[in-house]
């Protein structure tokens, strides 16, 4: 089986749900959000997305979008030929993708511990602006749930393949702590309060859960899933490229491939 199938009866709430309920399609008014075509093309042109997918970037090349939201890098891979299984734990996110997902491109409501997806189906795996990785330190969360994550993506890419993810980088968040947060350095998990418009703007209280992480964390998380490290770099949202790791960038992205 090489496309996802829905989530069973029964899969945990996660914090992340009310939130993404509220937000809606508004998801997509934030500026973090405006730089997905800058994104997509530097992994596909930069990280070689397209070449560890097939050779030119076959247009049935297949990428899982592990935390996708309302869908906007896997439209972005799809509308580039790609063949994309988008999976999120929103219900409300996987329904506003699928309503006008492009050819090549399905949604489905999953947990990413335990991706509905057979071992070794995709020639990469993707998770992007803490769509996933990162937001399993609130509550109900464990210390090793990113791990586990990444284990499951290394689990459903062929070998050769390739898993990219971004994660909030810790020296960032302390350099720049807003007040108000409370940053929990025995779990590098930063809770932040704050509010959160839907499309009509009505506002709503929300509390995040946004675990960080040093090069040195990722290195070993990604050794721990069973993955070869290509790269580590610093990055922004909408300004991928390949820096080395500093404290001035707010994320990381991590390059790294399934052992042939």
């Amino acid at each position: 089986m090489d496309e996802p199938t829905p989530a069973q009866p029964g899969t945990p709430v996660h914090w992340f749900e009310p939130l993404a309920d509220h937000l809606g399609a508004a998801y997509l008014r934030y500026s973090f959000t405006m730089g997905t075509e800058q994104e997509v093309g530097f992994l596909v042109d930069g990280v070689g997305l397209g070449h560890a997918a097939g050779p030119a970037g076959s247009p049935r090349a297949h990428v899982v979008d592990v935390g996708c939201g309302p869908g906007r890098h896997s439209y972005a891979l799809a509308r580039r030929g790609f063949r994309v299984s988008g999976v999120d734990i929103s219900a409300r996110f996987v329904e506003l993708a699928g309503a006008s997902a492009p050819p090549g491109a399905v949604f489905v409501r999953a947990d990413a511990r335990r991706l509905p997806l057979a071992a070794g189906c995709a020639d990469a795996a993707i998770s992007l602006c803490q769509g996933a990785f990162g937001l399993l330190g609130g509550p109900g969360g464990t210390v090793d749930g990113d791990v586990a994550v990444l284990a499951e993506m290394a689990r459903v890419v062929r070998p050769g393949g390739l898993v990219v993810v971004s994660a909030f980088s810790a020296y960032f968040q302390l350099r720049y702590l807003e007040d108000g947060d409370d940053f929990d350095a025995e779990l590098g998990v930063n809770h932040e309060h704050t509010e959160v418009r839907d499309e009509a703007g009505a506002v709503a209280p929300a509390e995040l859960w946004t675990t960080c992480f040093t090069p040195r964390e990722l290195r070993l998380m990604a050794a721990a899933a069973g993955l070869t490290v290509r790269h580590v770099w610093s990055v922004a949202p909408g300004s991928y490229v390949p820096a080395p790791p500093e404290i001035g960038r707010p994320e990381f992205l991590l390059v790294a491939e399934v052992p042939r």
